[in-house]
Order: structure tokens, then sequence, then C-alpha cells
């Protein structure tokens, strides 16, 4: 993630470098192309990462429902905990 942010804020100098000096149409092209694919880039990296911690709430949450069930199979109460909510 640090590389990305590095990629566009590299992008982002050299834009205003562009809109500065006018360093020519080309550049400017060549440089939108390029942050719009980085910020593209930065949007699945966040997306596949929230995806990821959803996944590993919804595990935790199972293991501790498996061993509530079990407690319940054996004839034994769970002591009472509060409990943590999944979506917040």
């Amino acid at each position: 993630m640090l590389i990305w942010s590095s990629v566009l804020f590299i992008l982002g100098v050299l834009a205003f470098l562009d809109a500065t000096l006018a360093f020519g149409e080309i550049f400017r092209k060549v440089n939108s192309v390029l942050f719009m694919l980085v910020s593209l880039g930065v949007l699945v990296r966040v997306r596949m990462t929230m995806k990821l911690k959803e996944k590993e709430k919804l595990l935790a949450r199972i293991s501790q429902l498996e061993t509530e069930n079990k407690l319940f199979s054996e004839g034994k109460r769970p002591v009472a905990e509060p409990s943590t909510k999944l979506y917040e």
C-alpha cells in the first residue's frame, strides 16, 4: 500500500509540474492514464483487504458459536459473556 501511495504522490507531483511548466500534451495523457490505473489498483487492494478482514471476523464468530454449541450439547451452560457485535 505504501508503494501504491508513493506512486500516486509522484504522479501528483509530476502533474503539478506539468501544469506549472507545461511539459506537453502527451505527458498529460500518459500521466492521467497512469494515475487512473494506480488508483484502480489501490481500490482493488482496499476492497480485497476489507473482504479478508470480514472473513476473519466471520471465522472467529463461527469458532465462538461452535464452542458454545459444544458446551450446550454437553449439558453445561456457558458463562454469560458480552457478545461481540459482528457488524457495528
